[in-house]
């Protein structure tokens, strides 16, 4: 018998459970709730960091990391999808998604953050053991040991093709966004490199929290004395939060006397309110009012006037949702659930109407970083006939002199310009207004007459507005 036959056998090492981080399970269940359920992490992730709060595993530290890792991770997700399948041997789409979401999560924290690289390298790999099994986790290990060979700014040398190669595809990788939406935003803002970089870059900072003052219920002065509170930067109503916050732990916020709302949407109802009138002022229409937010400060604006705000909305939740924003106005208002394409009111019934018509959504990335990678270029196509309709049915409402502001939060042309030209050309009892003088101290509006924000140039959603007055 050889002697090797006589050496005692090695103990196995005893299985030892993975680590349960509460950060990053509730950070993965967010994103796999976007991923499965088409939802959006703005609704998603409050709930479950309030429901983490009640049960005591989170203190506000976690709750900010868990929030920088849902959102880092889906602001860069492009840039990310890049480097990981540089680092596997097969087509992402054979990686099953949830595996995809922990080395989504696992390089957002190698490259986009400060956590040491040992640290998200086992983190990452604890989080995968327990969503995903042992087996899954080996592979995740094996992957982002391959990432962490390299910094963001070495991997876009490798992954992204040279700008004078493919200037769109060189910035759809760099700046996470789909090789479309960086075209569709080009066109839309002019100019050369250092423009559109500045949009991107924009659209994946955090943006502020703004809230706003309603009108006879709420002062800016009041909301001021919140902490790292700072007026807005156009709108008299405005009040950034800079450090962010909870916004429902604001006494004003909570009774529904303030609200939150970006200052884009304050300017464009501001705008719409103020344009001048030839005639009467009583009656206002806010023709697709959900959820809220500007038929809310258009009701208290024209409450101040003696004017009355009628606000439709075609989904009844979301009308329920207009409802419980206008609750405890000064000044009388209804709101009715109807469709704005086929009203149950008699044309020329209002003073002012205002349609801020569904649209893709692109002007709002900063808030809604997910929506970069769900919409595609088809989707233009399915909002044209609705946003022609409103269009069409908000300046049929009007009565001659009154005013119609057309707005979306999309910058792209088609569901803008387009849209208003096409509309003048069929109504030509109908004339454009120089929206710019309505945003007093606003820079860069443009040649007008309409009026197009931007995030890199505004701090606001890139909001559109164009201003039209019935002539006959």
């Amino acid at each position: 018998m050889s002697d090797t036959s006589r050496r005692p056998r090695r103990a196995a090492k005893p299985y030892r459970r993975p680590l349960k981080d509460p950060v990053r399970i509730l950070a993965f269940d967010a994103l796999r709730a976007v991923d499965e359920r088409d939802a959006y992490a703005n609704l998603v992730l409050p709930p479950l960091l309030r429901k983490a709060r009640e049960k005591g595993d989170f203190d506000a530290r976690d709750a900010a990391l868990a929030t920088e890792l849902v959102y880092g991770t889906l602001r860069r997700q492009g840039t990310y999808d890049a480097v990981i399948a540089a680092c596997v041997d097969r087509p992402l789409r054979e990686v099953d998604p949830p595996v995809l979401d922990v080395l989504s999560l696992g390089a957002h924290q190698l490259l986009g953050t400060r956590i040491p690289t040992h640290a998200a390298v086992s983190a990452t790999v604890e989080l995968a053991r327990v969503v995903l099994g042992d087996g899954r986790a080996k592979f995740v290990n094996a992957v982002l040991r391959k990432v962490a060979q390299h910094d963001l700014d070495g991997w876009l040398e490798k992954v992204a093709p040279p700008y004078d190669d493919d200037p769109e595809d060189h910035l759809a990788v760099v700046h996470s966004h789909p090789r479309w939406v960086v075209s569709a935003l080009w066109d839309s803002l002019g100019g050369g490199r250092a423009g559109i970089e500045d949009l991107l870059e924009a659209d994946n900072e955090r943006p502020e929290v703004t809230l706003v003052a309603r009108p006879g219920r709420a002062t800016p002065d009041e909301l001021l004395g919140e902490e790292a509170a700072v007026p807005g930067r156009w709108s008299p109503y405005a009040v950034r939060l800079t450090e962010g916050g909870e916004p429902g732990a604001v006494t004003a916020v909570r009774e529904g006397r303030a609200g939150v709302q970006d200052e884009g949407s304050q300017l464009v109802a501001l705008a719409l309110a103020n344009a001048p009138l030839d005639g009467p002022d009583e009656k206002w229409l806010d023709g697709c009012a959900g959820p809220g937010g500007k038929a809310a400060l258009l009701a208290a604006l024209a409450a101040e006037r003696g004017a009355v705000l009628l606000a439709s909305e075609k989904q009844p939740h979301r009308a329920g949702l207009v409802a419980r924003a206008l609750d405890g106005n000064p000044g009388p208002y209804q709101v009715i659930a109807a469709d704005g394409t086929r009203p149950p009111w008699r044309p020329g019934s209002f003073d002012r109407v205002l349609v801020d018509v569904p649209c893709t959504g692109l002007g709002a990335l900063r808030r809604r970083p997910e929506a970069r990678w769900r919409r595609r270029p088809e989707d233009l196509d399915g909002f044209a006939p609705l946003q022609r309709g409103l269009l069409r049915t908000a300046l049929e409402s009007v009565r001659v002199g009154g005013v119609v502001g057309y707005a979306t939060c999309s910058p792209h042309l088609a569901e803008t310009r387009a849209v208003v030209a096409d509309l003048l050309k069929q109504f030509p009892d109908a004339e454009p207004i120089d929206a710019r003088p309505l945003l007093p101290g606003v820079p860069a509006l443009g040649d007008g007459p309409d009026v197009q924000l931007w995030p890199h140039l505004h701090g606001t959603d890139a909001m559109y507005l164009a201003l039209l007055r019935r002539t006959g």
